[in-house]
């Protein structure tokens, strides 16, 4: 595993971003006399203001594809601390290609150890998945401090070293599984058209396949028309998700909208915006769907 860096800093390390609602709209600017003023790059955060902890649109994609391996398997908030705690530690929340001898992955697995191949370690929900598999064998994990529940899963040399990001995985775990809701932001200056059957695929990837007693109830495509101008209609995904998991559900979109050109996404009363994402969730002034509905595009 790569060793920790003694200048790590919390706020240094995040950085990005049900009916869950993700609107598939293009980004269209108009011309201007004036220089517009440059887009800030990139990012994602959980929380906000001061206290908000930043990570790039990477970071962001793990912690919420952990999260909603986590929701999926019916696992909550301590697991999801455990395993950021481990990922913090071991590769920064990144899915490194590289590692101490033959680790690879945002956990450092390793092949030799029966963790898996090197290409299926490099997938986070695999790995994710198998890191949860090994927690839940750890009797008591869910009582025991984060370090020793951590070690418990990964064998590692130095285990103590887990302890250090106990309470920003917990903050972390909070915003990602939706106890704290509302709490996954991320921005980006959104062109083009959504790709919602990618998002939709890999969605259902991370927390499994929709049906009446899962995760997602169900999983749609329509068209929504602007006011009365049919040309103006656009793409969304509508997920109809449990109720517990709903926010998992939405900061995962969040947390995935510039990898699939999503520019919004709908939940619960609350609407984000790509654009103006560093602003966080919003009141929506539009008629929002059904409570347990998602829309992104």
């Amino acid at each position: 595993m790569p060793p920790p860096s003694r200048r790590l800093r919390t706020v240094a390390l995040l950085s990005a971003g049900l009916v869950l609602a993700v609107a598939a709209i293009g980004y269209l600017t108009g011309g201007s006399r004036h220089a517009a003023p440059e887009p800030p790059p990139p990012g994602c955060q959980a929380g906000s203001g001061v206290a908000a902890l930043p990570l790039d649109t990477s970071q962001a994609a793990i912690a919420a594809t952990i999260a909603g391996v986590a929701a999926r398997h019916g696992l909550g908030k301590q697991a999801v601390t455990i395993a950021y705690a481990t990922a913090l530690q071991e590769s920064k929340l990144q899915n490194l290609d590289y590692g101490d001898r033959d680790s690879v992955g945002v956990f450092q697995q390793r092949p030799s150890q029966g963790w898996g191949t090197a290409t299926e370690l490099l997938d986070p929900v695999y790995a994710s998945t198998k890191f949860f598999a090994a927690l839940v064998e750890v009797h008591g994990y869910a009582s025991m401090p984060v370090s020793q529940a951590a070690q418990d899963v990964q064998h590692s040399a130095g285990g103590y070293a887990y302890e250090q990001w106990a309470e920003t995985a917990s903050l972390l775990a909070g915003y990602f599984t939706g106890a704290s809701p509302a709490g996954v932001s991320c921005w980006y200056t959104p062109s083009g058209k959504a790709d919602l059957t990618g998002a939709i695929k890999q969605l259902t990837s991370t927390f499994g396949p929709s049906g009446a007693h899962d995760v997602l109830t169900m999983v749609s495509t329509t068209r929504t028309a602007s006011g009365d101008q049919k040309d103006q209609a656009t793409s969304v995904a509508v997920v109809h998700v449990q109720a517990k998991a709903g926010w998992t559900v939405a900061g995962w979109l969040v947390a995935h909208a510039q990898q699939y050109g999503l520019s919004q996404v709908r939940y619960a009363g609350y609407a984000w915006n790509a654009a103006n994402g560093s602003g966080g969730w919003h009141r929506a002034t539009s008629q929002q769907p059904a409570s347990q509905s998602i829309v992104a595009g």
